[in-house]
């Protein structure tokens, strides 16, 4: 499978770990659930990639021009707070404290599919978006996002 799909509720202890959903393993190959990169997202959350989706996105981001300011700025942005993280051995990933506190999680959170990789959320936040989203600006995004013509 190229992507994941899916949204579990996931609880933080107090040491900053959440046990890797079981719905969320099973979309993984087993030999890509040793090692993870976990990175902040564009918005107030956090992006957990698979080593196999980070390559290809690491390389692309190595490749961005030295010499174009926008280009360096994009690269230190994104790649600020990147870290390879590991599931324990009861298979519960460690947020880092920095990472944690951008994306303002509290105990209860929830982790997102989003393409190639998932989000993590603060449960409350999450929530909020969806629950200020209506069906029409839904339909409404969908259209400036995906064309109004009809999908192949």
């Amino acid at each position: 499978m190229t992507g994941f799909l899916g949204e579990f509720e996931a609880t933080l202890d107090a040491k900053g770990r959440f046990l890797l959903p079981a719905g969320f393993k099973r979309q993984v190959a087993g030999d890509e659930l040793h090692r993870f990169v976990i990175n902040r997202g564009f918005e107030k959350c956090l992006a957990l990639y698979t080593l196999r989706e980070w390559e290809p996105l690491f390389e692309k981001i190595k490749g961005l021009n030295e010499f174009d300011p926008k280009q360096r700025e994009f690269r230190r942005a994104f790649l600020n707070g990147a870290t390879f993280v590991e599931p324990d051995t009861a298979g519960r990933i460690l947020l880092p404290p920095n990472l944690k506190a951008y994306a303002e999680l509290g105990k209860d959170i929830i982790i997102a599919s989003s393409g190639n990789k998932m989000e993590i959320w603060d449960s409350n936040k999450y929530k909020k978006i969806f629950d200020s989203f209506s069906s029409d600006a839904f339909s409404e995004l969908g259209r400036d996002v995906m064309g109004g013509g009809t999908m192949n």
